[in-house]
């Protein structure tokens, strides 16, 4: 396994292959002069509908005999990439799994501010659902 994400040409053979690059967003790597030049020689567009993008652990899919080239994904637009290649059921918790990574996310700055305002230890504990010991650990 490789820890590029690659790029892929594919034809007929192998329409299932990865996804369209725009099904992501608007990857960085496609404005890469790389990516462009790649996609100049290749006499594509971004947009062609025989591009798709792999992750990583998807590259041995790849048929020996496409054009390819590794391309650097950020962190969020690897995870969109692994989300639409999911199966639905596995995609619908991916969301569930995100919405509560979001949700989650500044849990200790807000935890820290209501104690500072004033809000009692139990009372935020009530509130949120934290253990009272974990809320309780966060008084300075």
């Amino acid at each position: 396994m490789t820890d590029d994400a690659y790029l892929v040409l594919i034809d007929d053979t192998a329409p299932n292959l990865g996804v369209p690059p725009a099904a992501i967003g608007e990857p960085a790597c496609m404005e890469t002069p790389a990516v462009r030049a790649w996609l100049d020689a290749q006499g594509v567009s971004a947009t062609s509908p025989e591009l798709r993008l792999l992750p990583p652990e998807e590259t041995a899919a790849i048929p020996e005999d496409a054009e390819r080239i590794p391309v650097p994904l950020g962190e969020e637009e690897l995870l969109r990439l692994r989300h639409h290649l999911a199966p639905e059921n596995l995609a619908r918790l991916e969301e569930e799994l995100l919405d509560y990574r979001s949700r989650t996310e500044g849990r200790d700055a807000l935890l820290t501010r209501a104690l500072a305002a004033g809000v009692p230890a139990h009372r935020v504990a009530e509130l949120t659902g934290e253990d009272l010991a974990v809320v309780k650990g966060m008084v300075r």
